[in-house]
């Protein structure tokens, strides 16, 4: 076990990190984070998806379709808020290469990207994430455990007022018959929240050293993805998707209104077909009265609130637009 979104089986991540001065006193610390549920081909290999939004201040693409159709086909790409373009764009394009199919001989594709506001450290407004950085996160995603902290997406992320970025967290759930076992992983990007707003006495974590926190007020955001092999539909997913709340919230957060919180989920049990001539689909699922289903809401939420407090411990010292510099949580 990595303790990683990747130790459900298949699933990939990637990042590319932009760390370089630009202009004057403007600087790019931002990045690009992709998640690939699978390794064959996602759109004609579709996996069953959903996602939950705690409070909706964000900008996120695709979610309408995902909803409605319970069907995730591209990789789930995570950036700051004004690379949401540009990372659709350089999406659309590594997949329609992909499937030269798409838009000519079967219908459109739908992208999924999440973002968080990085313009604390970044120089958002240099748009400097381009498509070209979607294309090498996705190319460069593998099943290791996923880098954490300044990281990809999270290079200019700041969490309770210190840095955050990418975290990420596992836990098997048994269903008590037969040994047979499901995996729950969560990557999470970190932006919110007050140095005050941290439950740091529960975690026995003293934050009252000589370490200055970055001014921040409660407002921000947190994108959540979380991964299970558990063979589920997508209304079962959106329901362990729900208690990621309860991990985020464990951890100080109260889903302030400026907040963008958001979970994507997909299970990766059930590869669903573009192309058939079957009328009728089967497909195997949980029980909703089995009591695995319980283990799964607390895995959600376990994990969601370990891949928060990851994405502290290992983010760094980082140095961003204006001479701003936000300190790493004092751990240790």
């Amino acid at each position: 076990m990595k303790n990683c979104i990747t130790d459900v089986k298949g699933v990939k991540v990637g990042h590319i990190t932009l760390d370089n001065p630009l202009q004057g006193e403007e600087y790019a610390a931002t990045g690009v984070t992709a998640i690939i549920p699978h390794g064959d081909n996602l759109f004609r290999n579709k996996v069953v998806g959903a996602s939950y939004v705690l409070n909706g201040f964000g900008k996120t693409t695709g979610l309408v379709q995902v909803d409605e159709l319970g069907l995730i086909e591209s990789p789930i790409m995570l950036t700051n808020t004004f690379g949401v373009p540009a990372v659709s764009q350089g999406t659309l394009q590594y997949m329609i290469e992909e499937n030269p199919e798409v838009g000519d001989t079967t219908g459109t594709i739908n992208l999924v990207v999440g973002e968080c506001n990085d313009s604390r450290l970044n120089s958002i407004r240099e748009l400097s994430v381009q498509p070209s950085h979607a294309v090498a996160s996705i190319k460069g995603a593998s099943t290791d455990a996923s880098l954490e902290g300044a990281v990809g997406a999270g290079k200019g992320m700041i969490c309770f007022g210190y840095k955050g970025g990418i975290g990420s967290s596992s836990r098997i759930v048994n269903d008590g018959e037969g040994g047979k076992t499901y995996t729950v992983g969560c990557l999470v990007l970190s932006n919110f929240g007050r140095k005050e707003d941290f439950q740091h006495e529960k975690y026995k974590l003293d934050d009252n050293r000589e370490v200055p926190t970055y001014p921040k007020p409660a407002d921000g955001s947190i994108m959540i993805v979380l991964a299970t092999d558990a063979p589920l539909d997508s209304r079962q997913l959106r329901r362990v998707a729900k208690r990621c709340g309860i991990g985020l919230g464990r951890t100080g957060s109260h889903f302030s209104n400026g907040s963008g919180d958001i979970v994507i989920a997909f299970s990766t049990a059930h590869k669903v077909p573009h192309f058939t001539t079957n009328t009728v689909e089967t497909r195997r699922q949980l029980r909703e009265d089995h009591p695995v289903m319980n283990d799964l809401f607390l895995g959600a939420a376990e994990v969601t609130e370990e891949a928060i407090l990851n994405s502290l411990s290992q983010a760094v010292d980082t140095t961003g637009r204006m001479g701003t510099t936000v300190y790493a949580y004092p751990f240790g």
